[in-house]
């Protein structure tokens, strides 16, 4: 493993990534890495990824993750929640890395649209910039709205406004409607008439 003291988790996903190759699970990064790469710089302690995988496929990854040398932890989530399940992976260091399966409303599209981004020598797969933002703002806090909010003001990438509501309608009417305000906010946040 690449990581030699706590505060690594980045390079505990690069090696969680390997073996995500080589067991042919697709993947997408979200979270706070995700958010740095469209823009919105916030410090973590963790790293976490979206797989395209089932819940009930994750116990037997969970083997492949801990014959690697990973510490594992395998949760499931109830029928309230809006994550099937979430596989954590530990090292020596208190390193983590979620990969998490079965999100309500994520649009299993998303895959096809992540951009590859190199990180210590390794292609990384990020969530793609409306896939970003609809999962902010359905996660909903205070924290992720803004990150989702600032993604926008930023832009580092051009956005595709009718497939960001498509995929906030995915999360449910309460996230159409958060986008929207969000949306309406940053319109009159860039008005120079104001």
């Amino acid at each position: 493993m690449r990581t030699r003291a706590r505060g690594e988790s980045t390079l505990l996903l690069v090696d969680a990534v390997q073996v995500l190759r080589s067991e042919q699970v697709d993947y997408a990064i979200i979270g706070a890495m995700a958010a740095s790469v469209h823009g919105v710089i916030r410090a973590s302690l963790d790293a976490d990824a979206v797989l395209s995988i089932t819940a009930s496929a994750l116990a037997d990854l969970e083997r492949r993750f801990r014959a690697a040398g990973f510490s594992t932890e395998l949760r499931h989530g109830d029928m309230d929640d809006p994550i099937g399940a979430v596989l954590t992976l530990h090292d020596n260091f208190e390193n983590r890395v979620d990969l998490l399966v079965g999100i309500r409303g994520f649009d299993p599209q998303a895959f096809a649209r992540v951009i590859d981004v190199p990180l210590d020598g390794e292609p990384l797969r990020f969530v793609g910039l409306e896939d970003f933002v609809a999962m902010k703002i359905f996660a909903g806090s205070p924290q992720d709205v803004s990150d989702a909010a600032t993604a926008l003001e930023v832009l580092t990438a051009p956005l595709d406004i009718d497939l960001l509501r498509r995929l906030s309608r995915r999360y449910g009417a309460d996230t159409a409607r958060s986008l929207e305000s969000v949306l309406a906010s940053l319109s009159r946040d860039s008005d120079p008439g104001r």
